[in-house]
């Protein structure tokens, strides 16, 4: 149900880079603009399930310095995939202490795409919570696809990275945080270059369809200088979020403040 007062957050993927979105929680904290409802990809859904279980921002930056980033990956030697993404559900599970979307304090979907059918889905209700949460997350190759009810799931951010969609119905205004800039690369030239490349411009156009509708888009150059896959800059992360955040809000909502 929507009414005027409602505001939902959209929460790309994005890797290590997707820790910025607590900075842009706590700035909406701090402007009074918490958001009621929730809709997450990949890293963001991590961040996003977290906060609708009832976490503030500083509450979930704690949980990342205090967990150890070696408890997140297990290494599985699958056939379709290196890692495995079973202890970020362990550490879920350790915070959050239930698995179903309707015992979280807010309204919370997310997103996930679907190997079988090749479709993209949004899901919002029902049992085995963390297992979409952990599929949303599982970068395909990198991480083991995640099987339920018969099909098999990997990262969301292949048709929806960021999820504004979700929430177009359900709030009055929707604040879009994506990590996944696009600039241009000057080197491209190994497998693993043109291999990354190739991934993020794919989810790059449907992120840019996605950010029509957003209210409020937040997005920093500078978090390109942040490695994907480097989780030990959890505080500079948080500032880039913040600081991005607070530069759009301050935009938008307190014109007089801008120098």
């Amino acid at each position: 149900m929507r009414t005027d007062t409602e505001i939902g957050i959209a929460l790309s993927g994005g890797g290590a880079r997707g820790i910025a979105h607590i900075g842009v929680l706590k700035a909406l904290e701090e402007f009074d603009m918490v958001p009621d409802k929730i809709a997450g990809t990949s890293m963001g859904a991590i961040v996003g399930v977290m906060y609708a279980a009832g976490f503030n921002a500083d509450e979930i930056a704690s949980v990342l310095k205090t967990e150890k980033i070696y408890k997140w990956f297990k290494v599985e030697w699958f056939h379709a995939g290196l890692l495995s993404l079973a202890g970020v559900k362990e550490i879920l599970f350790k915070y959050i202490g239930y698995n179903e979307f309707e015992r979280l304090k807010k309204p919370y979907w997310v997103c996930v795409s679907n190997l079988n059918s090749g479709k993209g889905e949004i899901v919002n209700k029902g049992t085995g919570l963390l297992d979409w949460v952990i599929a949303s997350a599982s970068v395909p190759v990198l991480f083991t696809p995640v099987p339920i009810n018969g099909s098999s799931y990997v990262d969301g951010g292949l048709f929806h990275n960021l999820p504004a969609e979700a929430l177009v119905s359900d709030c009055n205004t929707i604040v879009g945080s994506n990590v996944m800039p696009v600039n241009r690369e000057e080197n491209v030239e190994s497998v693993k270059q043109v291999g990354d490349r190739v991934f993020n411009l794919a989810i790059a156009q449907n992120t840019w369809h996605s950010r029509t509708y957003c209210d409020f888009y937040i997005e920093s150059r500078a978090i390109r200088k942040f490695p994907t896959w480097d989780y030990s800059k959890v505080d500079e992360l948080i500032d880039v979020g913040y600081d991005s955040a607070c530069k759009v809000i301050k935009k938008f909502m307190i014109p007089e403040l801008q120098g």
